[in-house]
């Protein structure tokens, strides 16, 4: 099979193996683990032959990279379907905490394991490229926050650039504890702190 393999969906349109190969690719890496996901493994979720991911994928380690990226822009679509509700910036940092108890919610496999992005950069080398996909969405949600407290200080620039650490500090380690404790839980109890102080700003 080629680049161009296909299957049947339900509505009789046919679609690309790349897209299937990274649906499975997420599926494994999320439930099992990057290391312990083979090659093998996602060709055969995925219903194509081996050729077809090296036709889409220079290598288990560019499929990865794909699969972070992915991860990122459905985090982003959270985010900007939750930021469409949103009224005035407070609730634009609530927003993102709320995209990511929405990733909380998904039907996963073996339950909620945690940020999919941090899991698999805890399995790659200091160098890989793919730590630096998952080090800009980290920032790029601070940068989020950030935004939204500009605007509520506009007058008060170094405050504003603290809370922002502050409260994606908070998400992180609630997120880390979610991940653990295998539901979303922990993200509602952040979101309620980051309320709170929000209130007294």
């Amino acid at each position: 099979m080629s680049e161009t393999d296909m299957s049947a969906t339900g509505s009789g349109r046919r679609r690309p193996a790349r897209e299937r190969l990274l649906e499975a690719a997420a599926r494994r890496f999320y439930a099992d683990g990057v290391a312990a996901t083979g090659i093998d493994t996602i060709t055969a979720e995925a219903g194509v032959a081996k050729m077809s991911l090296y036709n889409n994928f220079s290598s288990k380690a560019d499929l990865v990279r794909a699969y972070l990226n992915a991860r990122h822009e459905e985090w982003l679509g959270l985010y900007r379907a939750r930021l469409e509700q949103a009224q005035g910036p407070c609730e634009g940092v609530l927003a993102v905490f709320d995209a990511y108890a929405d990733h909380a919610a998904f039907a996963y496999e073996h339950g909620f394991r945690g940020c999919g992005l941090l899991n698999a950069a805890a399995e790659l080398p200091a160098d890989d490229e793919g730590r630096a996909v998952v080090r800009a969405h980290k920032e790029e949600v601070e940068r989020l926050i950030a935004g939204h407290l500009g605007e509520l200080l506009p007058d008060r620039p170094e405050e504003a650039h603290a809370m922002a650490e502050h409260l994606a500090f908070l998400l992180e380690g609630a997120m880390a504890r979610a991940g653990l404790e295998g539901d979303g839980d922990r993200l509602q109890h952040a979101r309620s702190m980051a309320a709170a102080l929000l209130d007294r700003l």
